[in-house]
């Protein structure tokens, strides 16, 4: 038997708007044929190649321990730095640095309900460490 991932399912304080946030920092959209709505308790959006897929769900609890569940987020086409910063003009919380003396490592932040993700070493640096 094979499975493949449909979709990470993410509880929500507000689907709608965690599915917009989420989408501006991915780049990714909600589906075309089923819009998402303020008042939707799912909401779902996809990424440019269709292969990820992440569903925010309406729930009445809010965040009250660490994560479960969080991202590490590789920039493609910047540094880190540049991508924190944008992310941080999108909305996010810095939480902490565990850059290393190399220039390597990450950024944690939180998104606008808490949610702590990671922004790790750009791949051009990389690419630049040869690594």
């Amino acid at each position: 038997m094979t499975l493949r991932l449909s979709h990470t399912s993410i509880d929500s304080r507000n689907a709608y708007a965690q599915s917009r946030w989420w989408g501006d920092v991915l780049g990714y959209a909600e589906d075309a044929d089923d819009p998402n709505l303020p008042d939707h308790e799912e909401c779902l959006i996809i990424s440019p190649d269709g292969a990820s897929r992440l569903l925010f769900i309406d729930v009445p609890e809010g965040k009250s321990v660490k994560n479960r569940l969080h991202f590490d987020l590789r920039p493609t086409d910047v540094t880190r730095a540049e991508e924190v910063e944008r992310v941080l003009s999108l909305g996010a919380t810095h939480v902490a640095d565990f850059i290393r003396e190399d220039g390597t490592g990450w950024v944690v932040l939180a998104d606008p309900e808490g949610n702590e993700f990671c922004i790790l070493t750009g791949q051009p640096e990389l690419d630049a460490l040869g690594q």
